[in-house]
């Protein structure tokens, strides 16, 4: 851990200070605190760190009445850009189904819920270091039913559903995705059967229920 330097990311000024503390008193080399991803990326360029520790989300004071919010994946793949070959742990509170399968996707190196003890969040920072991979038995869990149902919808297929309960018509989103009208029905069709609903509104509702739709993401303008 002496040898160490970790960047925490996180919007809440009260968890960096404390893990901050945890990080130092367990002999973290060099600990760095920042409170939004524009910051640390300004941060990395005048240095680079061993481990990064992120939230899935940040709020970014931008001195409006509505903060804006960035969705970790975004973060990881700009500091990837600066840093490809950087480790990077995630500290979260979402255990939705779509951060499962976003953060599944991203292959971070490890996956730790802010409900663990630190004793966990500490075995995954020296995992990451000793270069191997360290999910919590919850987050592995869920990625173990993303496995296994079948019934999950696809990615194009969740580009449709966002769309779709963002309002816009069949054609709108045929141009979006560039994709045929008719293609967009039979996604249509394949969400109502996955997601076992009998009408648009109760689609919706069961997307959003099941992790699949961030209801955040549907303020977003398409």
């Amino acid at each position: 851990m002496e040898r160490l330097a970790i960047a925490v990311v996180d919007d809440h000024s009260v968890v960096l200070e404390g893990m901050k503390s945890i990080l130092q008193q367990h002999g973290a080399g060099r600990v760095d605190c920042y409170t939004s991803g524009h910051d640390l990326l300004v941060g990395m360029s005048h240095r680079l760190y061993d481990i990064y520790i992120v939230d899935v989300e940040l709020r970014s004071d931008d001195n409006s009445d509505q903060a804006e919010r960035q969705c970790a994946t975004a973060l990881i793949d700009d500091i990837r850009s600066v840093h490809p070959d950087a480790k990077v742990v995630i500290n979260t509170m979402h255990e939705e189904m779509w951060v499962v399968e976003r953060l599944t996707e991203k292959r971070v190196d490890a996956v730790v819920y802010k409900s663990a003890t630190m004793e966990q969040l500490l075995e995954a920072i020296l995992a990451v270091a000793s270069g191997r991979q360290y999910y919590s038995p919850k987050f592995r869990r869920s990625q173990t039913r993303l496995e296994l149902q079948s019934d999950i919808p696809t990615q194009r297929e969740l580009e449709v559903l966002r769309e779709v309960a963002r309002g816009h018509s069949t054609k709108t989103i045929g141009a979006m995705l560039y994709i045929s009208e008719n293609t967009v029905e039979n996604h249509r069709k394949s969400l109502f059967r996955k997601l076992r609903a009998h009408n648009m509104a109760e689609m919706i509702v069961k997307a959003i229920a099941q992790g699949y739709l961030n209801p955040e993401e549907l303020m977003e303008k398409g």
